[in-house]
């Protein structure tokens, strides 16, 4: 009698085409949002022109521009994550006055991405490079929005003689984290959350697709980009390290100084409702603090605005500025007088 075999067990070709057809469709659907999204970017720059220049800084390029004429000259540095845009409702007007500069961070906007850590001491340097290397000479005010203030503060520390004058608009406290309600310290961890999901799905134009880029075609040439999105995570992360370097950065002896504050009484719809009054109360008591930095200090509380001040009222930014240009460029004249 002949041995018998066994036929082969069935198989099962139904599940190996899911699974096929499952693969095929994520490699389509990553593919068409990653040609989505760069020729949505292409687009949105190609038809919103960057303004200024970008300028060599050491291996790669920054992004700056600068309008109007005269002395001195004021420098706009944004908050953390934003680009030069934040400072689109006063740079204009600022430039009847004088000669005015905003600018990219390294890895934001238009600027290429540093090799560099992202803290506010090498903010301060590369500021300091781009200004060099841009041509643009002191006297220098200095005007800082958020996280922003520890640039400038920093950029003061460590080049004192080029500034003659700071703005700090509603600016951060290197003892805030230490200092607010705890509870809202443990939000930081949803924010960081928050924006790995935009830097990781960025390439994929999953945030275009659903809206946080905004209707702005100008906003999202700027901003909506993976390098952007990045830049503000590592920004984000290094964010006590940047405290911690303004901690050591001392006074500011006689300089002219302008502390902006947005408003106690404005909604804050970010935060939950039983944080709102003591993040104020302890923000407010910071902010008194800053202005206390200088002998010179002034304080203004910008009334209906939120923390985006100069967007909120930008009024409130130009006038602090405009009223530093005339008193630095009145004390210039009776200097010359006795001289």
């Amino acid at each position: 009698m002949s041995a018998t075999t066994n036929p082969p067990a069935p198989g099962r070709p139904w599940v190996r085409i899911i699974v096929r057809s499952f693969l095929i469709l994520v490699i389509l659907l990553v593919t068409a949002g990653f040609l989505y999204e760069n020729i949505s970017e292409t687009r949105d720059r190609r038809f919103n022109r960057m303004p200024g220049e970008v300028v060599d800084v050491g291996g790669y390029k920054m992004h700056i521009d600068c309008t109007g004429r005269g002395t001195p000259v004021v420098i706009l540095d944004a908050g953390l994550g934003d680009s030069y845009i934040s400072w689109r409702k006063v740079q204009p007007q600022m430039s009847q006055l004088t000669r005015v500069c905003s600018y990219d961070r390294a890895g934001l906007g238009y600027s290429e991405s540093s090799p560099s850590e992202r803290t506010s001491k090498v903010f301060a340097e590369e500021l300091h490079t781009l200004l060099h290397n841009a041509g643009v000479t002191g006297p220098i005010i200095l005007v800082g929005h958020s996280m922003g203030g520890y640039d400038v503060r920093l950029f003061a520390s460590h080049y004192r003689d080029e500034v003659a004058g700071m703005v700090r608009v509603d600016a951060s406290h290197p003892e805030q984290q230490k200092r607010f309600p705890p509870a809202l310290n443990d939000l930081d961890a949803g924010w960081i959350r928050d924006e790995e999901f935009l830097e990781f799905t960025m390439p994929l134009g999953i945030p275009r697709l659903m809206g946080f880029c905004g209707h702005d075609a100008v906003v999202r040439a700027a901003e909506c980009n993976f390098y952007s999105a990045r830049e503000a995570v590592a920004e984000l992360k290094k964010f006590p390290e940047s405290a911690a370097q303004t901690a050591t950065a001392g006074s500011l002896g006689d300089m002219l100084l302008a502390v902006l504050s947005h408003d106690p009484n404005t909604p804050q719809p970010d935060l939950p409702e039983d944080l709102v009054k003591p993040t104020n109360d302890v923000w407010q008591q910071m902010q008194a603090e800053l202005a206390r930095l200088s002998t010179r200090g002034t304080q203004v509380i910008a009334k209906n605005s939120g923390h985006y001040i100069q967007l909120d009222r930008p009024d409130v930014v130009i006038e602090a500025v405009r009223s530093m240009v005339d008193q630095l460029r009145q004390d210039s004249a009776q200097a010359s007088k006795i001289e």
